[in-house]
């Protein structure tokens, strides 16, 4: 297997190759300008290991998989096109209204609670550019109005010559019957042909979002066509580039959904957050490989905390509806939290509090911390980790990036001291302190939220930043088992190397399985089969094109299910993906309330309050070679052995213990399998440091695997 994968993030660019059996990490810091730069210099890191040319490695890779942030960062700093859109005549306020709270969404918890003075959001479709068409479908598809296709024509000659952009189109019950959205794309390609200098991309609501719902279809259609112009260029950019050198392959882009397809079959919307993401998937195929059971996966880079929760027996958390940026969409997403909180989060004075304030803003890569000495002025957490005496100044990401203390020290007294009245070591405690409280508390409250106890977790720890931080984290939460799996610093990117190409369609609708009222199973087996059938079809025609072959696509089932009007939905994955009868239906229910008494407890199930399907959702799929943790086992399965002589002495500084503390350093290439290390200690290595706080122990597992007990 050959194969290149990277991670964009914030403040790195994260590359993994495989070459043969080798596995190779690399990092470089992101050019935000041009992000082909940043994924050169990754990979040209890894060359050297590998002692090849640039183009020698691309030209014989099977695959080059590609996860970035490009376009949350396009919504964050509102660059897009200028949007024209087109709804059911009497809804052209809906987007505009947006169900009269929309301004709370992507606000943080205080934001919301102070809803009468919060910041609406600027508009990605300005009011006077949204026009309303003569047409009319009801709930269940049946023609009310014809499509007045005059006036059609009318509305978009007037919105292009208002310097229209881009096309959105959401119509009222699209989703049932798109007929008429599909009518208005034609007519727009008669009015603008494609070999026009002034073609005009268009976006259709029903292939952005499947399901019910008019405000959230049209601003995920929206969102989708607010990055789509900056999308195409950066990603047809960066194919360019691999042209450039040789690499003839189609590019595959990681979705946001856990899976990846080429270019020309992924949406705007579908690679938000596709970095996070790609994490998530390595996690989920790492613990069922080592048989961890139930792990929450923690990211730690140098700009955000990302959180996911992987559940033994493989069921995924999806948002159906998440925010991205200020903006509700209805797309099917991995779930994970994001949290304002890594290495290069800014800290400030709380005057309100009288203490240190950490994140959510970010010093990125530029200028980026302090101690980087490339003009940050302002006190990071990476600032309080160098002056701690955690990170080797001279050794820092492998020596290409030497750190300066004395920047960090001149950061943390200018800005924090004299308010705390505190040394410079005080001051960076209470960061450290500070920003382990904050991901500590958003883990809790995701697990918790979800019902679940965060004892019954193992902490997988990655990221630049996660096995620095991670026992700080865990201690707060009372979990006693962490891994920072293989490749730790780069794991996003390992696990967009191992994503399958994968495509998820889903129907939104109104399936009783048990009336309660009437005492009545559902048996409208042909119903069922036929909406599962066509979801099963779509997919398969998505990977068709793309050249998969149709003996290698698979598939997977899952129901959205609720006990009657309850707000909290489970997700069931069936292994059966037909009905004919009583039997299989009690078989959907008991899979249903088996995972209802996982999640919430054995007899919270309420089969009284009635069974209902909400959503219906294929995932169609090809399986590809992925990288093996075979060799990773659970902790107690491990030998321990006594650790070599450390290679040095370093003086830190740990929350809770008074004093310096003289703290052993070990080069992590140099400790073998078993070895089990107490702390306090240091174990260093080119792209990540293992911090083991006062309390906890360190054992090396195989693969460049480490755990951290509490002892």
């Amino acid at each position: 297997m050959r194969r290149v994968s990277v991670d964009i993030g914030g403040t790195f660019t994260d590359c993994f190759v495989v070459w043969d059996g080798k596995y190779i990490e690399a990092k470089a810091l992101t050019t935000h300008h041009n992000l082909a730069l940043g994924f050169n210099e990754a990979l040209g890191k890894a060359n050297k290991v590998l002692g090849l040319e640039l183009e020698t490695i691309l030209s014989q890779v099977d695959s080059v998989r590609y996860a970035t942030t490009l376009g949350t960062n396009a919504l964050i700093e509102h660059k897009g096109p200028k949007i024209g859109m087109l709804v059911t005549a009497g809804f052209e306020a809906t987007v505009p209204l947006s169900r009269a709270r929309g301004y709370g969404e992507g606000l943080d918890n205080l934001g919301q609670q102070d809803m009468p003075n919060a910041q609406r959001p600027d508009p990605l479709v300005l009011p006077h550019m949204i026009r309303g068409v003569r047409e009319r479908m009801d709930f269940q598809g049946k023609l009310v109005m014809p499509l007045d296709e005059d006036d059609v024509r009318t509305q978009i000659r007037s919105l292009v010559d208002m310097g229209a952009e881009i096309i959105v189109v959401a119509l009222v019950n699209s989703v049932v019957s798109p007929l008429h959205e599909q009518r208005i794309e034609e007519i727009l390609q008669e009015e603008y042909p494609s070999h026009f200098l002034g073609a005009i991309p268009i976006i259709l609501s029903h292939q952005v979002a499947g399901r019910k719902g008019e405000y959230v279809r049209a601003t995920s259609a929206v969102v989708d066509g607010y990055l789509h112009s900056t999308m195409y260029h950066a990603l047809s950019a960066l194919e360019q580039n691999l042209r450039a050198h040789r690499y003839e392959k189609p590019m595959l882009v990681v979705h946001n959904s856990g899976g990846m397809a080429q270019l020309n079959s992924t949406d705007a919307l579908q690679t938000i957050h596709s970095g996070p993401v790609s994490g998530i998937g390595a996690s989920e195929h790492l613990a069922k490989q080592a048989g961890l059971g139930n792990v929450v996966a923690t990211d730690m880079g140098g700009t955000s905390y990302d959180i996911g929760i992987v559940v033994d027996g493989g069921v995924k958390h999806y948002d159906f509806n998440p925010v991205i940026d200020r903006w509700l969409v209805s797309v099917p997403m991995v779930h994970l939290v994001t949290l304002g909180a890594g290495g290069g989060s800014i800290a400030s004075y709380d005057r309100m509090y009288e203490t240190v304030k950490c994140g959510p803003q970010s010093a990125g890569s530029d200028p980026g911390p302090a101690c980087y000495d490339r003009g940050g002025m302002k006190p990071t957490v990476t600032d309080a980790d160098l002056l701690l005496g955690y990170l080797d100044a001279k050794n820092y990401a492998g020596g290409s990036i030497p750190l300066n203390p004395r920047r960090a020290v001149a950061a943390i007294e200018d800005t924090l001291c004299d308010d705390l009245d505190c040394s410079v070591i005080e001051a960076a405690l209470l960061i450290r302190e500070k920003v382990d409280d904050n991901m500590a508390n958003g883990l809790f409250t995701e697990l918790r939220a979800r019902g679940y106890d965060p004892k019954d977790f193992t902490m997988l720890a990655y990221g630049g930043n996660g096995p620095l931080h991670c026992c700080g984290i865990a201690q707060n939460l009372n979990i006693d088992k962490i891994l920072a799996p293989p490749f730790s610093s780069v794991f996003s990117a390992v696990g967009a190397g191992n994503m399958h190409q994968l495509h998820i369609h889903e129907q939104s609708l109104y399936m009783v399985l048990y009336d309660s009222n009437t005492r009545h199973i559902f048996d409208d087996y042909a119903r069922f089969n036929s909406i599962v059938a066509e979801l099963k079809e779509l997919g398969t025609q998505d990977l068709l094109r793309q050249g998969m072959p149709r003996e290698q696509i698979l598939h997977s089932l899952e129901l959205d299910m609720r006990y009657g009007n309850q707000l909290v939905q489970t997700t069931a994955v069936i292994p059966k993906h037909e009905v004919h009868g009583p039997s299989d239906v009690l078989a959907l229910i008991a899979r249903f309330s088996e995972d209802y008494g996982k999640r919430f407890g054995e007899g919270s199930q309420a089969p009284e309050a009635g069974i209902r399907i909400n959503t219906l959702r294929v995932a169609a799929y090809v399986q590809h070679e992925t990288v093996q943790f075979e060799d990773i086992k659970p902790v107690d399965a491990i030998h321990r052995i006594k650790p070599p002589r450390p290679g040095s002495h370093r003086t830190c500084h740990f929350v809770g213990l008074a004093g310096e503390v003289q703290t052993p350093v070990w080069d992590r290439a140099a400790i073998e399998p078993g070895v089990e290390i107490a702390g306090p200690a240091i174990i260093a290595s080119e792209v990540t440091t293992f911090l083991v706080n006062p309390g906890w122990n360190f054992v090396a597992a195989r693969q460049g695997a480490s755990w951290f007990l509490r002892a």
